[in-house]
């Protein structure tokens, strides 16, 4: 049997003359080796007519991961305030994503969210999101270190405390855990029937579930693809949603699922 199909979130990007959909290398190594599956792009084309068929990708893929970005979701997703001059945005990517996330759930689709994409889940579920976090009294700076090199940008920023009795514990084993931090947005209002899963020393959301979903539903804010094969709780992290796509794939073909990992 052929390897779970993912589909990969692009961001739409703006290189001199040329419009491209990009997904970084990392994110796809991660898939083909931590995943163990075969990775698709998913262009921010919006969906529709005029964009993707979204009833068609989502009858083709076993699990979809939504990548992280230096543009920000936008605030008129979650009622916030308009932007800041200069502020990166992707409606493209905003216009694809929601939908997507919607239902790749309602249908038990396999989810992973990473970064933007924790964001993306959150807003696409009702809750909102802070523009600027290090700006909330009492929470600290989680943006990138303004550093060159991409080893010390990725490198352990801050711990969490890992839920008891949650999913990502039960996934990893873990109370507590290091991570990287990348991003300026963060959770606010937790999306109604979401599951705080992580937090960082500040109260800051690190990680949210759906327990009630029909599916594997799993969004970090963290970076968990540095290093995919060789951080624990990365790699950890990585294997639970590849275990779940094969048995999406299994199910969708009427499969046992020791053959759909053969």
């Amino acid at each position: 049997m052929s390897r779970p199909l993912v589909g990969i979130s692009a961001c739409r990007r703006q290189i001199k003359a040329w419009t491209i959909h990009s997904v970084g290398d990392r994110y796809i190594k991660a898939v083909v080796e931590a995943v163990t599956a075969t990775p698709i792009l998913l262009p921010a084309v919006g969906v529709g007519e005029q964009g993707l068929d979204l009833d068609r990708i989502l009858d083709a893929v076993d699990g979809v991961l939504l990548t992280g970005s230096p543009s920000n979701v936008e605030p008129l997703h979650y009622g916030g305030r308009d932007p800041r001059p200069g502020v990166a945005a992707d409606p493209a990517r905003d216009s694809t994503t929601l939908p997507v996330i919607k239902g790749a759930i309602a249908r038990g689709i396999p989810l992973l969210a990473i970064c933007r994409g924790i964001q993306e889940v959150n807003v696409a579920l009702g809750g909102t999101l802070h523009a600027h976090v290090e700006e909330i009294p009492g929470r600290m700076d989680h943006r990138s270190p303004r550093v060159d090199n991409l080893e010390a940008k990725v490198a352990p920023a801050h711990a969490i405390d890992i839920t008891a009795g949650g999913l990502l514990q039960r996934i990893t084993g873990l109370k507590r855990a290091e991570v990287n931090s990348l991003h300026g947005q963060g959770i606010a209002q937790v999306a109604p029937g979401a599951r705080i899963e992580a937090v960082a020393p500040d109260g800051q959301v690190e990680a949210i579930s759906l327990p009630d979903a029909p599916g594997f539903m799993l969004a970090v804010q963290w970076h968990p693809e540095h290093r995919a094969l060789e951080n624990p709780l990365s790699r950890a992290i990585f294997h639970a949603f590849g275990e779940a796509c094969r048995a999406h794939m299994a199910a969708r073909h009427g499969l046992p699922l020791r053959a759909a990992a053969e």
